[in-house]
């Protein structure tokens, strides 16, 4: 996570390097895990499948027929989403419960469960063992990434806040990278090692339990939700240094004023509160609905493009790498730009030229066996399209719902948006094969107009939040959910509230 810092030289010379080492101890075992159990999952297909066939074999006497043995293994798919989905469900109540860092580490505990099952499979001769490990290793996921981006958006500062925030996204793309390079043959994906493969993501879970106790709570659990000033001004300290942070500190405190000393909101409050109704609609649309821009869709493709483009069978999991470190270099991008260019112009332009590729590749792709050239159009199309989803919702929506949001809605937005996600890639798991059998090509008009939608819907609605305190935010999506003599009502509340609050 340094390499952000020391690429762009942002001008926080004077902040602790503990904040960035509290970045990799979340990232080591929160999006780091998911990336890393999204993309091992593909190598070891055949291998496991074969010991299903084997096992049943053994136990019954007869083999399993071929469709019985494709269901288990969509089962061991889709079980991990199953898991992810319980996990983000409990995120919101474990983390006002027990605190951001205590629940960041009870979720290290059904990873290893699940990594220990997993990798013991073999040797007990069960595959039930790894359909287990892939809940219990879901579960894990689902609470931990959920708690990740919550923990790193309310321990930064307001001008590192999208910077901080992208590192999750960065530890995902470390995490691809990380499962394609272990599903290699040279490595471990070969039928004796992939027992060792499944189990791969103990290591972060246990490094992370080895370093992140070290580091402090969220300075704003500790000030707003347990009313512990004096634990706050230390985390502050062991975070960002003993510089003056008073006014950073003074947000805080008019947050927990403007709250009143509400407890945290539920899920269905977010849907019955008019007062974070656009806030909910921006959630929505933006975040919680990531997986239909399509970027899984663009994978499943690009590999046969690759391959009409010359590109050997047997070479196609380097090509893996290849995109894997695309997606690095575009997070490190954006890093760069999140606190210059601002969030809403990242979104709308990054949306609005992945709807274009998306549009450009329906034609090439029909086009494929036509032309001699059109596979060479269509691979510079999926890289663009990597990049630039790299660049704009990959980065940019990991900050949003801390943004967006006070201390009382937030841990219910971050279960809103995690279950939202889970329940896509479960659906869109099943329904995908048949969408593609279906359309071919011309699927990718599903992710075009949603792409263009929010495009659309970012440069026309959405507030900018760059460089604002939560409370400016919270003004700027006043003007939106109230009209009139209520709105102003609610704007006068909330400037009430921000100088009601004197320093520390």
């Amino acid at each position: 996570m340094y390499l952000l810092c020391l690429l762009f030289k942002i001008s926080y010379q004077k902040m602790s390097y503990n904040l960035f080492l509290l970045a990799f101890a979340l990232g080591i075992g929160g999006g780091f895990q998911y990336g890393l159990q999204v993309s091992v999952v593909n190598s070891p297909a055949e291998y496991i499948k074969s010991f299903i066939h084997e096992t049943w074999v053994r136990r019954y006497g007869f083999s399993a027929t071929e469709e019985l043995i494709t269901l288990m293994w969509s089962f061991i798919v889709s079980v991990y989403s199953i898991g992810g989905l319980l996990g983000a469900l409990s995120a919101g109540y474990l983390s006002v419960r027990f605190g951001r860092k205590k629940t960041m580490l009870l979720a290290n505990i059904p990873a290893v469960l699940g990594a220990a099952l997993m990798g013991l499979s073999r040797l007990c001769g069960s595959f039930e063992m790894i359909i287990a490990g892939r809940l219990f290793s879901g579960m894990g996921v689902g609470l931990g990434l959920n708690i990740h981006l919550m923990f790193a958006g309310e321990c930064a500062p307001r001008n590192l806040r999208g910077l901080l925030a992208i590192t999750a996204s960065t530890a995902i793309a470390l995490g691809k990278f990380t499962g394609f390079a272990l599903g290699l043959r040279e490595v471990l994906g070969v039928d004796a090692l992939w027992p060792v493969l499944m189990a791969a993501h103990a290591v972060p879970a246990l490094v992370q339990l080895l370093t992140l106790p070290f580091f402090p709570d969220s300075p704003r659990y500790l000030l707003i939700d347990k009313k512990d000033k004096e634990g706050c001004i230390k985390a502050v300290k062991q975070l960002w240094g003993d510089g003056d942070h008073m006014a950073e500190i003074d947000d805080m405190l008019a947050e927990q004023e403007a709250i009143h000393g509400e407890r945290a909101k539920s899920v269905c409050d977010l849907f019955r509160d008019q007062t974070v109704r656009w806030q909910l609609i921006t959630l929505f649309l933006v975040v919680s609905c990531m997986q239909f821009i399509g970027i899984n869709v663009v994978y499943f493709y690009a590999y046969n493009v690759f391959i009409k483009a010359g590109i050997p069978h047997a070479q196609t999991h380097y090509v893996s790498l290849g995109i894997g470190i695309t997606e690095i270099l575009t997070t490190i991008v954006s890093g760069s730009l999140i606190e210059r260019a601002g969030r809403k112009t990242l979104l709308w332009k990054s949306h609005t030229i992945m709807a274009l590729v998306l549009g450009l590749l329906t034609v090439t792709l029909s086009l494929q066996d036509a032309f001699s050239w059109v596979p060479y159009c269509s691979v510079a199309l999926i890289f663009i399209f990597i990049m630039s989803f790299g660049i704009g919702p990959a980065g940019v929506s990991c900050s949003l719902p801390t943004e967006i949001f006070l201390q009382s809605y937030r841990p219910a937005a971050y279960v809103l948006n995690g279950a939202s996600n889970w329940i896509q890639l479960f659906i869109l798991g099943l329904l995908f094969p048949f969408i593609v059998e279906s359309l071919g090509s011309f699927c990718f008009i599903i992710f075009l107009i949603y792409c263009l939608s929010v495009a659309i819907f970012v440069f026309l609605v959405m507030p900018e939040t760059k460089g604002k305190t939560m409370l400016q935010v919270t003004e700027e999506f006043n003007r939106l959910n109230y009209r009139g003599k209520k709105r102003q009502t609610a704007l006068q509340q909330t400037n009430c509230s921000v100088m009601t609050v004197t320093r520390l």
